[in-house]
């Protein structure tokens, strides 16, 4: 057993009655004022002093300085306006620094509330830092206010202070009263003493004690901090629009953020009524993330639009979402005793090496009691209706940092008994805390210069768009929209009318690049337009597979959509389909007699018979011009017969763009026979001159021909060139899908592994079966554009479209001078110094060509 050295509190009476203070003790006092605390840390400290102790004193209160500064007394000022997390941190660092056997002075920690709203975080905090200063052999005193806490967070304090005190002034006299010692006992010791000079007198009588107590106020019935300040929001509500004002402003810092371009679009759509409606329905504290933030801010918009744009209003499904708050995510690691690991996390050490392991820990924890009692109310609210965990954290669809994918979204297909539903969300839940932990986060993090930042992690829980079809449940329709369309293919569109990602059922297939499908894109100047296919490949690449819900299973899956139309979706399936009959009457000739009629899911109908595509228009107009910016959001579309529909916008954010760029001078072509590529639109980028080092260049034969764990080495071999040659312009060229996770449609690189590429082409290999996807609006493009990486689809079997792979093929590979390790691959990858040759890009005549 640890011996821990005795110390005074500089009292020789309260020493006497309490055994004395051990090195190691944390010591709370809970008092009426600050004067009382000065009480016991003049003695205390004055004792220190004489031992000669090294004393620290932590200021963060707007209370009177309970130290002042001297020649042996070290005081920190430190800004909990920062939030828990990095005040934490740098009580911890500092805590670090000073070594052990520091005597230390908080302020009253009553104070935190002034800055986090939360009693739960200052729970938090007093759990994250006291077992370290334990851990340190310190010794600290810390003060909180009486009947100003609530009592779990009370309770939380006691469980992991190793002292605990009430302190009264009664009547000019001082009583102390040890609620705990740890590891202290007498016969007399938990009874109040009066303290005259260092006289202390147990009050054992129960008259006199009763006498001395029986006046003050059990308040039993304590409000968390928060609850108290939206309290006072609400009695606000009846009150003039102005004397509202500093109360919205208040709760827009205390749960939407404090990015300013997002939070002054708040001040200005959103009403202290508004803002009360969200937080009651928040389970727990703290902010609610971007995510939700951009959801909601774009729903009122629309409520908000006046004029012609008012119509889009009666499309527009109703939102019944719940938000968990950013507060509980700090909570579940604390309370599970993480907290150390996360620390260590967050070094630049740590930052990837403890990233798995802190990952395999937040997938096991357990939740508080009390938000677990919240989950289950939320989950009788939803009953059986399925429902999405989203991330949403601080950082996420703000401006300028999409996290496009890199946070997971989980299905609850809500099944089963009350207990399955409540296991299933928690793990849910735990999935998506998880998911701070994965490499593309992470990465992405670090590209960005957000590694360190603070990166709160709420979540957002959605009810699911659509309606039961037999064993599924989903969408007709869901998918990606822009108010910009910067990938064009034919110098005719209007960029600003937007374009759309859309797919039939749920919308997972609209932000990922799938295998093996296609997904459907309109241009909303002309939503009949064919992207590059002629009619023939129209239902050769398009959509196969859709991903519903399986409510036989309770799991999300993908099924073909030929079986899903077997069931009745309440309206006809031709609003999405285009039957073939042609075809059918050619393969009934060839002896197919028992097949079903080929279709081709092109929503031709919906596209051109419907509104859908005019209020997607209006809509993503609308919320561009409220943004000043363009936008970037995804939907679901449900009909209720041929013509009337709801849609519901489930996310909207910033959309990342690299703008068109200025004007460039393209030079004259005398002959596509002297470039190395030639076509005509089908890129993605802006206007662009720019003079290129190297360019990279995977052989599809030798690729093809390659073992699949070869594919993936040369996947892994494109992602050490990103790394060494990112000083230079390179342009990355290859078969089919960059990114795809099927080696057999193109090569699967992670995106970090081609992120300082400055332009990257896609090649049609139409015979082979490789094809670039016009994926402008997936994640992986979110990723490019965000990077300010060109893009380029090369369709080398469309006339106006010019390859000469020989220039590369046959110049001198330079891969196993620049990467010896990649020797191996030295008949797929070809790495080519192209030193002179320069790319261009024009988006008014729709030219893209490298010489």
């Amino acid at each position: 057993m640890k011996y821990h050295e005795k110390v005074s509190t500089g009292m020789a009476g309260f020493d006497k009655t309490i055994d004395m203070l051990r090195m190691g003790d944390n010591v709370v006092w809970q008092i009426d004022k600050i004067d009382d605390y000065l009480e016991v840390v003049r003695p205390y400290i004055r004792k220190a002093r004489e031992d000669h102790r090294r004393i620290v004193y932590f200021r963060f209160g707007s209370h009177q300085p309970v130290l002042e500064e001297a020649d042996d007394i070290k005081v920190y000022e430190v800004d909990a306006g920062n939030g828990f997390e990095q005040f934490a941190t740098d009580i911890h660092q500092i805590a670090e620094r000073e070594g052990r056997k520091v005597f230390y002075v908080f302020d009253c920690l009553t104070e935190l509330l002034k800055f986090w709203y939360s009693d739960l975080m200052i729970g938090n905090f007093f759990k994250v830092t006291c077992p370290y200063l334990y851990i340190m052999d310190t010794v600290a005193y810390f003060a909180i206010m009486r009947n100003r806490h609530v009592f779990d967070t009370i309770a939380r304090i006691r469980e992991t202070t190793q002292c605990l005190f009430d302190l009264y002034m009664i009547q000019g006299n001082m009583y102390i009263h040890p609620l705990k010692a740890d590891g202290r006992y007498s016969p007399t010791m938990f009874f109040p003493h009066k303290i005259e000079g260092d006289k202390f007198t147990s009050i054992t009588s129960s008259a006199q004690a009763a006498e001395l107590f029986s006046d003050f106020e059990w308040d039993k019935n304590r409000l968390d901090y928060w609850n108290v300040t939206m309290d006072r929001a609400r009695d606000l509500l009846n009150e003039p629009k102005e004397k509202q004002e500093d109360m919205k402003n208040l709760l827009i810092s205390l749960f939407i953020g404090k990015e300013t371009r997002i939070r002054e679009l708040c001040r200005k759509h959103f009403t202290l009524r508004d803002l009360l409606k969200i937080v009651s329905r928040e389970i727990g504290t703290g902010y609610i993330g971007g995510k939700s933030v951009g959801m909601l801010l774009a729903r009122k918009i629309i409520k908000n639009a006046q004029g012609e744009m008012a119509e889009i209003q009666k499309f527009l499904e109703p939102d019944d979402s719940f938000f968990i708050g950013a507060d509980v995510y700090y909570t579940y690691i604390v309370q599970n005793g993480w907290w150390e690991m996360r620390l260590e996390q967050k070094t630049e050490e740590g930052y990837l090496t403890m990233a798995e392991q802190f990952r395999e820990k937040l997938l096991t924890g357990g939740f508080p009691e009390i938000i677990e009692e919240e989950f289950v109310h939320m989950l009788e609210y939803f009953g059986q209706s399925p429902v999405i965990v989203r991330s949403s954290s601080l950082q996420e669809d703000n401006f300028g940092n999409a996290f496009a994918g890199k946070y997971e979204s989980v299905f609850c297909v809500n099944q089963g008994t009350p207990e399955e539903r409540l296991r299933a969300f928690e793990d849910a839940v735990r999935r998506v805390y998880a998911s701070t932990m994965n490499p593309d986060a992470l990465q992405y993090r670090r590209q960005r210069g957000l590694a360190y930042k603070d990166e709160q992690m709420a979540i957002l829980v959605q009810r699911v768009s659509g309606d039961y079809y037999g064993d599924y449940f989903f969408p007709h329709a869901a998918g990606v929209g822009n108010s910009s369309n910067l990938y064009v293919w034919d110098k005719n569109m209007d960029m600003d009318a937007g374009m759309l990602r859309l797919v039939f059922g749920l919308g997972t297939r609209a932000v990922d690049r799938v295998i093996g499908d296609y997904v459907k894109i309109v241009a909303l100047d002309d939503p009949s337009r064919l992207p590059l296919l002629t009619a023939r490949d129209e239902r050769k690449y398009s959509q196969h597979h859709a991903d519903v819900l399986d409510l036989r299973n309770n799991v999300w899956c993908s099924r073909e959509i030929g079986e899903l139309l077997k069931e009745d979706i309440h309206v006809k399936k031709t609003l999405f389909l285009t039957m073939d009959y042609a075809e059918a009457d050619r393969l009934r000739e060839l002896g197919y007699t028992n097949l079903p009629v080929p279709f081709t899911v092109n929503f031709r109908r919906m596209l051109t018979q419907t509104r859908f595509p005019e209020i997607m228009r209006k809509m993503l107009c609308l919320l561009s011009e409220a943004y000043d910016y363009p936008v970037d959001v995804e939907f679901t579309v449900n009909f209720q017969d041929e013509k009337n529909f709801f849609f519901n916008l489930v996310q909207c954010r910033p959309l990342q763009t690299r703008g068109l760029g200025k004007t460039v001078e393209i030079p004259k072509l005398d002959s596509t026979e002297e470039c190395l590529f030639y076509s005509e639109g089908n890129f993605m980028g802006g206007n662009l001159r720019v003079a290129l080092d190297k360019a990279i260049f995977v052989d599809i034969h030798e690729y093809l021909a390659c073992p699949e764990q070869d594919k993936y080495q040369v996947a892994r071999m494109i992602g050490r060139l990103n790394q060494i040659l990112k000083e230079e312009h390179v342009l990355l060229m290859g078969p089919g899908r960059w990114g795809t996770t099927t080696p057999s449609l193109g090569v699967p690189v992670h995106f970090t592994e081609i992120s300082n590429m400055t332009a990257m082409c896609e090649i049609s290999y139409q015979s082979e079966g490789l094809m670039p996807e016009l994926s402008y609006g997936s994640h992986f493009f979110q990723d490019l554009v965000e990077s300010g990486v060109f893009y380029l689809a090369l369709f080398k079997e469309q006339k106006d479209v010019i390859l000469h792979e020989e220039k590369l093929m046959e110049a001198e590979n330079l891969l196993e001078t620049i990467l010896p390790e990649a020797a191996a691959y030295a008949k797929v990858i070809h790495v080519v110094d192209v030193k002179g040759m320069e790319l261009y890009s024009d988006i008014s005549c729709q030219r893209v060509f490298c010489k």
